[in-house]
């Protein structure tokens, strides 16, 4: 039911700035790519509000590398592209306006290849290609505001907590009107999965991932239309459609760019999804019962040692990470992974010999791992360097500046200290510490250069209400 409701939540929002932005166009006139971009900037802060993202490297990163695959063989866009993972057990993709593509996690644990990741990915690169999306917003104004204002008025009397009632009824009485909003048309669909299977084939693959894919995720279209995937509403799986899709791999494949080996990785990506971020009494089940039938398996020793993380249980995780270290010639994230374990498991000494092997900007968590393990050993200015380093690549990784403050304390420089808990309060959206700690390094500074520094901070929480330098 939680998922349920979120998803009618996201809909919701979703239509709701699509309206914002149609009422912006004049009638008569496609939508322009900077309205576009800037719907892609709402809408992506309705999602990071709404929904959690999986801000995780090796996942992320495997996914971006197939998607910017088949981005290779695409004509010149407008946008920058970028993919995405939310931690969503249930049956989803979808592409959002000026470029965005997200993967639900649900879907991604039930695909089986990297061939049908990248069909999946190369139809949606299509959509956007085809502005299709851009074509759903503007036949959005002939649903009627009526409709519309509804489903506003649904979330808003819902949010205020008086109004739950109000909020089923607009359930049920605007569900028509989010698919015809949403929903592409079969015209849509066809166009997508044509192109995406040539660009599929242009980037080496078979193109066959696209139909597989599409069968898992009707093979779950049970009878009743809230069991139906959440992909399925806007994405009609109808057997038309994929019979016409296995006729066009059958009548193109002599004809198609020979297939290329894959980017690598899938393997990785997709038990260390399952593993930390499904259902956690279900993973250690799979890979524990994996591990009974094949002993040997190095995938199966990973998803288990990231499936023991979640509960705690680091010694037994560290001897299973071995395992699967043993089997992978390329195992920088796994070894990552090793010198976490071997840090929860108060193997200091250890931690610091993995982590220092495969510490790499590229991997944040490793870094700041790093950090606390040299701080674990009282290497205080070694520890003060490595955050310094991770901060300086990655400006917002926030739990990094809390560690710099507490170094800086420990270390007698109480300006640092405060500028950077001022820093990490501020990203954690706590704007009276933020403000404490800011105005304190503010009187600790001792020249312009420390003073402007602490002042960008400072009107970043409020430009209008704090201190200039010089004042109190």
């Amino acid at each position: 039911m939680l998922i349920k409701n979120k998803i009618f939540i996201f809909f919701t929002m979703t239509v709701f700035l699509i309206s914002t932005i149609v009422a912006m166009v004049p009638d008569g006139h496609c939508i322009t790519l900077q309205e576009e971009r800037e719907l892609s900037k709402e809408f992506m802060a309705v999602v990071r509000a709404q929904f959690p993202l999986i801000d995780d490297p090796v996942i992320n990163d495997y996914v971006n590398r197939v998607g910017k695959r088949i981005l290779a063989v695409v004509p010149p866009q407008p946008f920058d592209y970028q993919f995405h993972v939310l931690r969503e057990d249930v049956y989803n993709a979808f592409a959002t306006p000026a470029g965005h593509i997200f993967f639900n996690s649900g879907l991604f644990a039930a695909l089986e290849s990297e061939e049908e990741l990248a069909g999946v990915i190369g139809h949606e690169i299509a959509h956007v290609v085809c502005r299709h999306i851009s074509d759903r917003i503007e036949s959005s104004k002939k649903i009627g505001m009526a409709t519309l204002a509804g489903m506003v008025a649904g979330v808003l009397l819902g949010a205020g907590g008086a109004a739950a009632a109000a909020s089923a009824v607009t359930v049920g009485s605007v569900a028509a009107g989010q698919t015809a909003a949403l929903a592409y048309s079969r015209e849509n669909e066809m166009q997508a999965d044509q192109l995406g299977l040539e660009y599929l084939t242009l980037a080496g693959y078979s193109g066959e991932g696209l139909l597989t894919s599409l069968k898992k995720i009707r093979s779950k279209q049970w009878y009743g239309s809230e069991q139906i995937p959440t992909y399925l509403t806007t994405h009609p799986a109808s057997e038309a459609r994929m019979s016409t899709i296995d006729n066009w791999l059958h009548q193109n494949r002599p004809e198609t760019v020979r297939k290329r080996g894959e980017v690598g990785g899938f393997g990785v990506a997709h038990t260390r999804l399952i593993a930390l971020y499904t259902d956690e009494k279900a993973a250690l089940k799979r890979f524990g019962s994996n591990l009974e039938t094949r002993p040997d398996s190095p995938l199966d020793h990973y998803g288990y040692a990231l499936a023991l993380t979640r509960v705690d249980q680091w010694h037994n995780a560290a001897e299973h990470m071995k395992r699967a270290i043993e089997g992978n010639a390329m195992a920088t994230s796994m070894l990552q992974d090793l010198g976490k374990i071997y840090f929860h498991d108060g193997q200091y000494e250890k931690a610091l010999e993995a982590l220092s092997a495969s510490s790499s900007e590229k991997y944040p968590e490793g870094r700041l791992y790093l950090g606390r393990t040299q701080m674990e050993l009282g290497r205080m200015a070694e520890a003060r360097d490595t955050f310094e380093d991770l901060v300086r690549y990655n400006e917002n990784y926030t739990q990094a500046y809390y560690h710099l403050g507490e170094i800086s304390g420990r270390l007698g420089d109480m300006f640092s200290a405060h500028y950077n808990l001022g820093r990490f309060y501020r990203q954690k959206g706590d704007l009276k510490n933020a403000g404490f700690h800011l105005n304190r390094a503010l009187k600790l500074a001792v020249d312009d250069s420390q003073k402007e520094m602490v002042m960008i901070q400072l009107e970043a929480l409020d430009p209008k209400k704090q201190k200039k330098p010089g004042a109190g």
